[in-house]
């Protein structure tokens, strides 16, 4: 169903993309294109110019099949699912799709934030190659699984990141393509929805023998979903192998990797509210290394095209392996107000004690006003929590069967029965 033949996708660094205000300027680059290109490649083309995001990349996959891609922040990921999307070109080599895809690379790509749920369901199917009788056939189907009945009429700027994902997913899964891709964006939605559109794309693919192509960092997921993985790093595929495998590689990657206590993140292409950079803070000090029972914050700086004045922060703690332990959203919850619209600040987040025990720990991001998320970055710091004797009994809570360790308060009441036979 789908064959890469070493693909690579290069970026010129500092070149800005060439825009046309109007007809006549886009006519005049088409003139103009060839002799652009030439002085371009005499200008620049040097190797420090170019960034490849991808380098020889090559895999098959078959029908029916549910390949997991994993990865790194920065690996490739987003970029092979692009190229395969046909939203991007590759610089070089080739792809070869059999049969119609559906994609859902990000939060409410295809809908238009002014259309309600219902007519960006119609939208999104023709954009995808659907007829309208056949959308028409399978929007009760549609709506009952996004689960938004009551918001249906509602434009759908005025959704959740959580409900965007809810029918984005619902309008890709239910319209039958034969190939379906699907990046990080499942993460948004709460843990329910994602068990929900697990079953569903096991379903598609067993059910209905259609391909799925599934990028995550969550390795329970991939485990559970995927029979087969590849692993990129830094462009290139390094690992074709059994779904168990490149999970296992990419755990003990997560594990001797690089502690990250500060990020610092670039603005996404298509966002409006973004953040600028995000640290740790372990007793009111930078740092990825966190005692058990230490004070953990978390500071996001952000910043915004037009003023606003609820930005909301979300944040997830995962182990190394995807699994997600806890999490927090200025959303759901009692938080500040500003008093005037803001385009820009910093967001601070006071855990207080977590009870987290001794191992590696990844932070996922996401950032956005009262209405939904704008950026998400998918472990987007990295810490480790080291043992210690907490209650000075000369030894730290055993990290063996357990994640976390609860700080409860034990009593001991003694029964008459036990009392009576002392005294006696």
């Amino acid at each position: 169903m789908i064959s890469v033949e070493g693909i690579g996708k290069s970026y010129r660094l500092g070149m800005a993309a060439h825009r046309h205000a109007s007809f006549r300027d886009a006519l005049t680059g088409v003139l103009t294109s060839p002799l652009r290109r030439l002085r371009d490649l005499a200008e620049t083309g040097t190797e420090e110019d170019t960034f490849w995001a991808l380098r020889d990349v090559c895999f098959e996959v078959q029908r029916g099949e549910v390949l997991g891609v994993v990865g790194r922040n920065g690996a490739g990921k987003s970029t092979l699912l692009k190229v395969l999307s046909r939203i991007t070109e590759p610089t070089e080599g080739r792809v070869r799709l059999r049969g119609r895809v559906a994609s859902l690379l990000e939060v409410g790509t295809g809908f238009h934030p002014e259309l309600s749920g219902r007519e960006n369901i119609y939208l999104n199917g023709s954009i995808l190659g659907m007829r309208k009788e056949e959308i028409t056939r399978k929007f009760d189907e549609i709506v009952a699984f996004a689960e938004i009945e009551k918001f249906l009429d509602t434009p759908v700027k005025r959704y959740s990141s959580g409900m965007y994902v809810r029918l984005a997913f619902a309008v890709a899964a239910h319209l039958e393509p034969e190939i379906l891709i699907v990046d990080e964006v499942l993460a948004v939605g709460d843990v329910q929805f994602q068990k929900k559109c697990l079953g569903k794309m096991k379903e598609v693919a067993t059910g209905g023998g259609r391909t799925v192509l599934f990028v995550s960092h969550n390795m329970a997921a991939v485990r559970s979903l995927c029979q087969r993985g590849v692993m990129l790093e830094g462009g290139r595929l390094t690992l074709d192998a059994s779904a168990e495998e490149c999970v296992a590689r990419y755990v003990a990657g997560a594990v001797d990797g690089e502690l990250q206590a500060r990020e610092v993140f670039s603005r996404p292409s298509c966002a409006s509210i973004w953040m600028k950079s995000a640290t740790i803070y372990s007793n009111d000090e930078p740092s990825a290394v966190v005692p058990m029972g230490s004070d953990i914050t978390l500071e996001v700086e952000f910043a915004t095209e037009h003023p606003i004045q609820y930005p909301r922060l979300g944040i997830v703690i995962a182990t190394a392996e995807g699994e997600n332990l806890l999490g927090t959203s200025a959303r759901y919850q009692p938080t500040f107000e500003l008093d005037e619209p803001v385009t820009g600040g910093t967001i601070r987040c006071k855990f207080g004690a977590v009870p987290l025990l001794a191992r590696r720990y990844v932070v996922t991001l996401y950032f956005g006003d009262h209405f939904c998320d704008s950026h998400t970055v998918q472990s987007a710091l990295t810490f480790e929590v080291t043992e210690q004797d907490l209650w000075g009994m000369g030894k730290a809570p055993p990290s063996r069967d357990s994640l976390m360790y609860w700080p409860a308060k034990f009593s001991f009441e003694p029964s008459e029965a036990a009392l009576q036979e002392v005294v006696g």
